[in-house]
């Protein structure tokens, strides 16, 4: 965590940013109303974290739409993340109300992932990487299905800020995707028209991070298919067993034949 104070000072980022905290305060009670889409892609994205948390046994707390505050002396200075991923989980689970950096068990995610929408564009591309910035976060990404960009700048799909070895958070990708994350090992693929954003083990998406539903499915569909094999290899032996008993039955025949014809000729 990066250590606070009133006083201004400057914080690394592509561009300088000045600590300003009383201008950066949130109102707990106002919420930006997120467009469908804007919160459908957030719930995906989670849906798929928590599901590799709990396939893996990765230590993670997932969650979105959640209150993240770091300034003790400021407590209303604050951004509230689409998705986060902090790890350990917060000490009080789902009974927690916010993230507050300053009380024990409380630590800055590791991951914040941001989807932008035609009523906060500016706030994702320009204002949130500088909170981003101060709070201590590892890793943002900026995802922008429908390359709407911020006020009078360029728009990418896909940004990924990266804590730097200064301390600094800085812009290490922005783009149309694949990009790399250093911070879950995983590719970033953008599907479906650029209104998806996958996790991928491979730049190609051949591998990827699945949903809970897709997981079912796919633990059905091996359940099916080992079901498959199981009867083939049923009606295989079934079918070995009759070959090998038709055979037993003809050898037997043959012999009594043989010895038929070998009584017939000491008559």
């Amino acid at each position: 965590m990066l250590p606070m104070s009133a006083a201004a000072r400057k914080i690394p980022l592509t561009w300088e940013v000045t600590y300003a905290p009383e201008a950066w305060e949130i109102e707990d009670d106002v919420k930006v109303p997120q467009a469908v889409y804007q919160g459908e892609i957030a719930r995906d994205l989670i849906d798929v974290l928590k599901t590799r948390a709990e396939t893996t046994g990765a230590p993670w707390g997932v969650g979105g739409d959640f209150a993240l505050r770091w300034d003790e002396e400021h407590p209303k200075v604050g951004v509230d993340p689409d998705v986060y991923l902090v790890e350990p989980p917060l000490p009080r689970g789902l009974l927690e109300k916010s993230l507050r950096t300053w009380i024990e068990g409380h630590t800055a995610p590791r991951l914040v992932i941001e989807v932008v929408s035609d009523s906060t564009s500016d706030e994702d591309y320009i204002h949130k990487p500088a909170r981003y910035a101060a709070c201590g976060i590892k890793e943002l990404w900026v995802f922008d299905p429908l390359k709407i960009g911020p006020t009078g700048g360029p728009a990418f799909r896909l940004q990924i800020w990266r804590r730097d070895a200064g301390g600094g958070l800085r812009r290490t990708y922005a783009g149309e995707g694949p990009a790399f994350s250093e911070e879950l090992g995983a590719w970033l693929v953008v599907q479906e028209g650029g209104m998806r954003l996958r996790i991928a083990d491979d730049a190609r998406a051949t591998h990827v991070w699945p949903t809970a539903a897709e997981r079912e499915r796919a633990e059905k569909e091996r359940e099916r298919a080992e079901k498959e094999r199981e009867r083939e290899r049923a009606d295989f032996e079934h079918e070995r067993a009759e070959k090998e008993r038709a055979e037993k039955e003809a050898l037997a025949d043959e012999i009594a034949r043989l010895k038929a014809e070998l009584a017939a000729t000491k008559r």
